[in-house]
């Protein structure tokens, strides 16, 4: 038997089901949730996981009044396996997202979408009487409205459908088109208004909120009012923005009172690109080593998680899942497996990781496996990016601007910063 092959032997696909068991709880007492998640932000990127320069407080403030994760892993080390767990529940290979859907990577990655038999967390939040609303990058299905975010449980959309070195890149809301070129400086500002208003305009009602952040994913930009003012290069501009928007997210629950009635959680779809930290971890994005897939998960909610907590136990994506349902009362859709587990326990307390093992995949292909303890490394390595280029050469995106507007004094990270 092949050993890439072996993830594939490990477990029985279920019979797919289209509907949905949900708990009996009345919707509105229930907890409001929001989803925050950064684009190839590394572990060691931000303060209060150890960056010495970069300059993250609100994340730290939200750590420091909740609860910290420091073994907490993505499925795949890349973009849209990871959010397609992170929905569903589930393994990439049991839901059918191996690889990065793309408009201009040839007609395989184009056509790519997540299947329309699995359930995402909008549509049960949605029969629980929720209102669903997503700002940002999707990735999971861009060819036909139904498969855009509106097509798969959320009430409202704005965002950009697959990642920002993708053309074209436009601008969308719901399923149409509204900015073509897109401004990319202005998208961490524009997406957090956004988050501000929808967390206004359902202050009454429960909310699920899937706040998934274009930043720090290249090519990296900001505006002039974040540009040079973290001392630490356009990474740290970057970040600067991204935590500020944060801030005011978690300043606007604050000021409306729903602080305490609101799940907050905070990660990273994978490990960092050129210019982020790794925290010390061998590999980085796409490299089926820690750097790839260890990532910063942050959650809060007061009277619920102690301040100042952190755990050391393994966790993964798809654990994001089953917790946010279990805070809500929420139960997950019957006769089919669903791989993550509630880790409020991790959250709370000193427990030790639900899972015996967490597989690490990559194209579909058992990488890695991990438990408290020890890793098995099984996948070719995939770490030689830096090996790619020539030293001193700096990073142009392939693809062409395409109007991507990045303002002309925004050098890009280089290679040679290959964490």
């Amino acid at each position: 038997m092949k050993p890439l092959l072996l993830l594939n032997r490990l477990f029985v696909m279920p019979l797919l089901l289209s509907s949905v068991v949900m708990g009996q709880a009345d919707a509105a007492d229930q907890p409001n949730v929001i989803v925050i998640l950064a684009d190839d932000l590394g572990y060691g990127d931000l303060a209060c996981y150890g960056h010495p320069k970069f300059k993250t407080p609100h994340l730290d403030r939200m750590a420091a009044e909740g609860a910290r994760l420091t073994q907490f892993n993505t499925p795949m080390p890349f973009c849209a396996p990871t959010r397609a767990s992170l929905l569903t529940g589930r393994y990439p290979f049991r839901c059918g997202m191996n690889g990065n859907p793309a408009p201009d990577g040839g007609p395989a990655a184009d056509n790519l979408a997540l299947p329309a038999s699995e359930v995402l967390l909008p549509q049960m939040f949605k029969q629980a009487g929720y209102v669903t609303g997503m700002i940002g990058k999707w990735h999971l299905g861009h060819k036909h409205p139904n498969q855009m975010p509106t097509g798969r449980g959320f009430d409202e959309y704005l965002g950009i459908l697959y990642s920002n070195d993708m053309r074209p890149v436009e601008l969308i809301e719901g399923t149409e088109a509204i900015e073509y070129p897109v401004v990319q400086a202005t998208l961490t500002r524009r997406y957090t208004a956004r988050a501000l208003d929808f967390i206004g305009r359902n202050k009454s009602n429960p909310f699920f909120l899937y706040l998934a952040h274009v930043m720090p994913h290249k090519p990296l930009a900001t505006t002039q009012q974040y540009y040079e003012q973290s001392g630490a290069g356009l990474y740290g501009d970057v970040l600067m923005d991204l935590d500020a928007g944060i801030g005011e997210v978690l300043g606007k629950i604050k000021e409306l009172g729903l602080d305490e009635n609101t799940f907050v959680v905070f990660t990273s779809d994978n490990g960092p690109w050129f210019g982020g930290s790794t925290g010390g971890l061998r590999g980085m994005k796409g490299s089926t080593y820690e750097g790839g897939y260890r990532v910063p998960c942050i959650a809060r909610w007061p009277g619920k998680i102690p301040s100042g907590h952190v755990n050391h136990s393994p966790a993964v994506m798809m654990d994001v899942f089953a917790t946010v349902l279990s805070v809500c009362g929420l139960t997950p859709p019957a006769e089919r497996v669903i791989d993550g587990r509630d880790i409020m326990p991790l959250f709370t307390g000193d427990a030790a990781s639900p899972h015996p093992a967490i597989f690490g995949q990559r194209a579909g292909q058992l990488a890695n496996v991990r438990d408290s303890r020890w890793k098995l490394h099984v996948a070719p390595p995939r770490d030689n990016f830096a090996a790619l280029h020539k030293p001193g050469e700096r990073w142009i995106d392939p693809r062409a601007p395409d109007g991507v507007t990045i303002l002309a004094p925004y050098e890009q990270p280089q290679p040679s910063e290959h964490p």
